[in-house]
């Protein structure tokens, strides 16, 4: 498939300007002076030992009992990947969501077949493609372990040491728990550290593909729909353990709701939510604004167009390419959306005022106030100085991800040149004599792929350039003021590395010669690395420090409202309530639900084109059967992040009725705060998607199971 060019690329400058996510009504006028937070704007990620379920009767006129609760919790599963999922059948079957497990599927696929594509369909248990590295874990126990961990905590003399101490007690009990329980048992930190529990999972490593939609009713959209509502795709994907070789029988699963729910009846998000910062300081917040989250989006903003523009180039690498593509969009779109939301003046000053409140708190109690009054000047103090070393940190630095092959044969090079200044008995030993041909030779890799590569050079260069500008001694140096494929055409023409003829004459050089080269990528190597190493075990005692203080703060909020709200996520089993509900946006009304009949407007509307909106063969002509008026997608109250993917939304019967894939751009806000009026939790119906299974896949074996909850 060639795609035209799109320009789309989110870019940092743009989203300088951006004024955030609006949190209220575009007809309300804004007062910053009348705004208020609330304990409800923590959120609703329930820890499954801290259910409310006096609140849950409260709003829901249904109080949820230990035995369904237990249930619940042993029905739901968490991927390999960090997605979510759940048993819907005693046999076993899994189901998740598609762009959690698509990346399996190139490597399933027989020569001249496409799953990704085109999708899967096993009917029979022989046809069950068994997935290398795969597994999901279940959650068993749970048990409070707080006093062990603080009490080891609160032995140690410096930050360092405490951080130290605590690590090494939660190894012990790690092991310990595991002898004795024979799960696989993992020390789970809340409310920074206020309190912590005791993870008990048992483990299914015999994971089998049953069923998979094609790739673009499944993303419908592509990145220009992800993390938005309306939406009309069927993120869905179902797998099925094994033990033995044989499928899991299970007693914990959930069934399939017939129509699924309707707005305003009680349902629940079964699911692992990544992680939020809810509980962190304004300062920290504004930390991330001003950099860690301005220098990710500009990061994976450089990483998707390079990715972008291979895929449109090559229509031969598909496949390939699609998960790259589908992924870094993900990643930036998730950055922006985040990024919006720390720039919306009413998200802040709601921080802001929650802030407020819980100091006031802690400094009307003596005890309180002796043990946290300091904490927040202290954060802030942090903050400040890990604020001066961010860009050189961040700059300097090279995610493996994003690191040009260039920089890894600079780095051979220079460790040879090194090593070569040493005497015989000091080198290492690929560097000694009988071993030094060989080690030469590998410098350049046997393939490198010169196209990727290049592009990788020119989003290094713009990235370093964003941070640190074009009058800095490095990039003046380097770059002469040049960005884009300018500077980038500047970089590798200058270099000695871009083939081996190249470096076998630079090898014949005398090492200082070597080490003083003109090379663009050994020159960067050799004049940041070093102050790099400085600056991060500076970063490294402040981050210590942020940590600890983080935990009285924690421990503060914990000891002031208890279980009132949720911990923080921490990629740990969550169940959240809500309903399904529309709201306001752009200026008009999303609706709880959508239809079909929405699917192929969007493909009627865009031209019938293959991107973004496109339809698979099989989807093009309204298939016999299908009712377009059937519910495909709905957007609820839930309170989720990313790591939900792939969660079960189940009503009070522990039924299915949706399948989370995302959020609307509004839920990226969630990461700092949960504001219901507009966050939007999005699923595929559960209605839907049976109907799909139906009428368009005809997966016959496979709709009966989930019927029956049986095979």
């Amino acid at each position: 498939m060639k795609l035209k060019p799109v320009l789309y690329f989110v870019t940092l400058s743009l989203c300088l300007f951006v004024t955030g996510i609006r949190s209220q009504s575009i007809y309300e006028p804004t007062d910053l002076s009348k705004i208020k937070s609330s304990i409800e704007e923590m959120g609703k990620m329930w820890t499954f030992d801290a259910v409310p379920v006096d609140q849950f009767e409260k709003l829901y006129g249904f109080r949820p009992t230990e035995e369904w609760l237990d249930d619940v919790m042993k029905s739901a599963l968490q991927f390999t990947n960090g997605c979510s999922a759940a048993f819907v059948s005693e046999d076993g079957l899994i189901m998740t969501n598609h762009h959690c497990g698509r990346n399996v599927l190139p490597g399933l696929s027989p020569e001249g077949e496409d799953y990704l594509q085109d999708g899967y369909y096993a009917d029979s248990f022989e046809k069950e493609l068994k997935v290398k590295n795969l597994f999901v874990d279940q959650l068993i126990m749970i048990e409070d372990v707080t006093k062990e961990v603080i009490d080891a905590m609160n032995s140690g003399t410096s930050d360092v040491e405490k951080i130290q101490n605590k690590n090494k007690k939660i190894e012990e009990l790690q092991k310990k728990y595991s002898d004795e329980t024979g799960l696989m048992c993992q020390v789970v930190q809340l409310y920074n550290g206020g309190k912590f529990s005791m993870y008990g999972y048992k483990r299914y490593d015999d994971i089998r593909l049953v069923m998979s939609p094609d790739f673009q009713i499944a993303s419908t959209g592509w990145d220009w729909d992800n993390f938005t509502y309306p939406r009309y795709e069927l993120d869905f994907m179902f797998f099925r353990a094994y033990e033995n070789d044989k499928p899991v029988h299970t007693d914990n699963y959930f069934k399939f709701s017939k129509n699924g729910a309707v707005e305003g009846e009680p349902i629940f998000t079964v699911g692992r939510p990544g992680s939020t910062l809810r509980l962190l300081s304004v300062a920290q917040l504004e930390y991330l604004k001003e950099k860690t989250y301005k220098y990710y989006l500009a990061l994976f903003n450089e990483v998707y167009k390079v990715y972008f523009e291979l895929f449109e180039a090559h229509p031969e690498r598909y496949s390939e390419l699609l998960n790259s593509v589908m992924s870094w969009g993900n990643a930036r779109k998730s950055y922006a959306g985040r990024f919006m939301g720390l720039n919306d003046e009413i998200v802040m000053t709601k921080k802001k005022d929650f802030e407020k409140n819980l100091r006031a708190q802690v400094e009307s109690d003596p005890g309180l106030k002796q043990k946290y009054g300091h904490v927040w000047d202290a954060i802030k103090t942090s903050v400040d100085e890990l604020k001066s070393l961010t860009d050189e940190e961040m700059a300097y630095s090279i995610p493996n991800f994003f690191k040009p092959e260039y920089f890894k044969i600079a780095e051979r090079v220079i460790k040879y040149a090194e090593q070569m200044k040493l005497t015989e008995d000091e080198r290492e030993p690929g560097y000694k004599k009988d071993q030094l041909d060989s080690t030469i030779a590998s410098t350049f890799p046997g393939k490198i792929d010169v196209e990727l590569q290049n592009k990788l050079v020119r989003a290094h260069i713009n990235y370093v350039v964003g941070i640190l500008g074009g009058d800095h001694n490095l990039t003046k140096r380097l770059y002469d003021g040049k960005k884009d494929e300018e500077a980038a055409l500047l970089v590798l023409g200058k270099s000695s590395l871009t083939s081996k003829e190249q470096i076998d004459r630079l090898l014949k050089k005398s090492p200082d010669e070597i080490l003083t080269s003109d090379d663009p990528f050994i020159y960067f190597l050799r004049n940041t690395q070093k102050k790099l190493n400085e600056i991060q075990t500076k970063t490294k005692e402040i981050r210590s420090t942020l940590a600890v203080l983080n935990q009285l703060l924690g421990e503060a909020a914990y000891k002031i409202y208890g279980n009132q709200i949720p911990p923080d996520a921490t990629s740990t089993l969550r169940i959240s309530d809500g309903v399904i509900k529309g709201y306001e946006y752009n200026g008009t009304i999303a609706p709880g639900k959508t239809t079909f009949f929405g699917l192929y407007d969007r493909w009627y509307s865009f031209g019938k084109k293959a991107y973004p909106w496109g339809l698979h063969p099989r989807w093009q002509q309204i298939p016999q059967g299908l009712d377009l008026s059937i519910p495909v997608a709905f957007a609820s109250t839930n309170d989720i992040v990313g790591g939900n993917s792939g969660s079960s939304v189940i009503n009070k019967n522990k039924e299915v009725i949706g399948l989370v894939h995302d959020g609307n751009l509004e839920s990226l806000a969630g990461d700092f705060i949960f504001l219901e009026s507009n966050n939007r939790t999005v699923a595929t119906d559960s209605w839907g998607l049976m109907e799909s299974l139906k009428h368009v896949f005809k997966t016959e074996r496979l709709v009966k199971e989930l019927e029956n909850g049986r095979l």
